[in-house]
């Protein structure tokens, strides 16, 4: 099953509830909190692409491809999910946010049988009743039904994920896992302890 998956990295937002800093470059247990995620995502994923908006340079430092919104104005997750599919280069695309360095070794294995499983449109993770829309996997095809929505002036991950067939995947053994870091006082509680 070779080129089947794209891993995209989102990292298109303006980090408003961290002073508007870059968020996935903000050092974390050493190292930027996006080479945390790419340290996991990319074993799971064919290619890796990173949806960035600003500091493009620094990302495509890490190696990989770098793609801003296609739509101006830091409109959402789903303006990143709409650009990564339209670079992707194979059938399938999981997301995965750049402030979430603790995101599950088995996501994209979980995701896609699920996904196969359920004959999906989209698979999304879920812990106990909290859905988490931005750890997805869909299909790429879906790239001009994901325009027109966007087109329209919809931008809420849920209203859209409403129009297909979605399979929720329970991570009920890694809750953890999906913890992402939106302020400052959030990075610096998760740091070990010295």
């Amino acid at each position: 099953m070779t080129n089947l998956i794209t891993g995209l990295v989102l990292a298109g937002g303006r980090g408003s509830r961290m002073g508007e800093v870059d968020k996935g470059l903000q050092h974390f247990r050493g190292k930027p909190m996006v080479a945390h995620v790419l340290e996991r995502l990319t074993p799971q994923v064919d290619e890796t692409i990173i949806n960035a908006n600003r500091n493009l340079d620094l990302y495509a430092a890490f190696g990989y491809r770098v793609v801003p919104d296609a739509i101006d104005g830091f409109a959402g997750p789903l303006a990143g999910l709409h650009i990564g599919m339209s670079c992707a280069s194979t059938p399938l695309i999981v997301t995965s946010p750049c402030d979430s360095p603790f995101l599950p070794l088995n996501l994209v294995a979980r995701l896609h049988d699920a996904l196969i499983a359920g004959d999906a449109d989209l698979a999304v993770a879920k812990t106990f009743d909290q859905a988490h829309p931005v750890f997805c996997l869909t299909k790429t095809e879906l790239e001009p039904h994901l325009r027109a929505f966007l087109e329209s002036g919809q931008r809420k991950i849920d209203k859209w994920y409403a129009t297909l067939q979605v399979v929720e995947v329970a991570f009920d053994d890694n809750v953890d896992a999906f913890a992402n870091i939106n302020t400052a006082e959030e990075l610096k509680a998760l740091e070990p302890k010295v």
